[in-house]
């Protein structure tokens, strides 16, 4: 039986002004995060969430015999300790919020056990059209990462779109095509060439890699993430912990306490936006070409690719991401890099790496930005 087509709220003036009164003013109570912690446990579940075996993030022995001296948590971790920083937005109740991008800066390792605290605040809101979705807010929050000692081991902007969910479905461009599109059926030859970049993904680990060795113009080994499951989805949110994903009594409480959370599924029962990432049929009404993945889940696959290619010794300083298109189920992606600056900083020796990643389809799906410390010869 067909779903009758429903009408959701719309970017109101008024809204927008409620919602402007609140850049600048420390964030206070909110969801609690997945992960206050960096448990053994925590940071192996996140690293597996992206597909990222990395040793020196999961087993001990080995990290026990790095200049670390154990376990470390590998910076996307950070993810998993604030919600606002994966897109927990306020204001504008009932709008689709789409998780678009982050630029990060980090300045020590989080540690086994460390306690991370965070403070927040609503930087920026700035008006868009979009070809997704016309008119479209782009809202800005800034977080602070602190452990247990009151070190500040991470800041962080990130960013969501606020769209009008009739809009993207009835006069969004952006996937017009991709939704008329057959679903994609590949040939046990394309998944197999594809499968041999998993066989063949290199992680640096111990062997370091020298500043003084690299060169302007040198490419990373392209890193594979696919093929696009829901079941792939789902093991992100395993060690992410999702936004809303609550279950029974927990799931009550939260669309009782934010009624324009709760979206009426098949059933007539109120369920959440984030099932976009699961639920196809839902994804299609808000504008997208199916379920797909999650946007702080791109972002750590750049990631992964500059700490396989920096090694234990390396330290990642900084990552810009910005995404493009949707990774709808089915979907491939190709993320390749290339050192585009060698410079020295406050007596750092640091290099800088332009990323982008495209689908099967060579489609820009996300572009990225890396800063990553190297240890130097000298």
């Amino acid at each position: 039986m067909d779903m009758p087509v429903r009408s959701f709220p719309k970017i109101t003036d008024h809204d927008l002004e409620q919602l402007s009164r609140r850049i600048g003013k420390k964030i206070g109570d909110t969801a609690e995060p997945w992960c206050y912690e960096a448990t053994r446990d925590n940071i192996r579940h996140y690293a597996h969430g992206i597909g990222d075996d990395n040793p020196l993030w999961c087993d001990p022995a080995y990290a026990a015999n790095t200049q670390h001296g154990g376990i470390i948590a590998l910076p996307s971790f950070l993810f998993t300790t604030s919600r606002i920083i994966s897109g927990y937005v306020g204001g504008l109740p009932g709008v689709h919020a789409m998780w678009s991008g982050a630029d990060w800066t980090w300045h020590k390792n989080v540690k086994r056990n460390d306690e991370i605290s965070t403070e927040a605040y609503l930087k920026e809101l700035i008006p868009h059209e979009t070809r997704f979705a016309g008119r479209a807010i782009q809202q800005i929050y800034h977080v602070d990462f602190f452990n247990q000692e009151g070190d500040k081991v991470a800041e962080a902007d990130s960013w969501c779109f606020r769209t009008e969910r009739d809009h993207a479905r009835e006069q969004g461009t952006k996937y017009k095509e991709a939704r008329s599109r057959a679903p994609r059926r590949y040939t046990e030859e394309e998944l197999q060439e594809a499968y041999k970049l998993y066989a063949q993904e290199e992680i640096r680990g111990s062997v370091p890699r020298y500043w003084e060795d690299v060169k302007v113009g040198d490419e990373l080994q392209t890193l594979f993430k696919g093929p696009m499951t829901v079941t792939g989805f789902i093991a992100y949110a395993q060690g992410w912990g999702g936004l809303y994903i609550r279950a029974n009594k927990l799931a009550w409480q939260l669309i009782d306490a934010h009624p324009g959370v709760g979206i009426k599924n098949r059933f007539g029962i109120p369920d959440v936006p984030e099932r976009v990432h699961w639920e196809e049929d839902f994804a299609l009404e808000v504008g997208a070409p199916g379920a797909y993945d999650y946007g702080p889940e791109r972002n750590s696959w750049l990631t992964h690719q500059l700490t396989n290619w920096m090694g234990d010794d390396g330290f990642l300083r900084r990552s810009n991401c910005k995404v493009r298109r949707h990774n709808p189920e089915g979907d491939m992606l190709f993320i390749k890099g290339k050192v585009s600056r060698k410079f020295e900083e406050n007596g750092r020796k640091l290099v800088e790496i332009e990323q982008e990643g495209r689908n099967q389809d060579g489609e820009l799906s996300v572009v990225g930005t890396g800063v990553v410390e190297l240890p130097s010869k000298d």
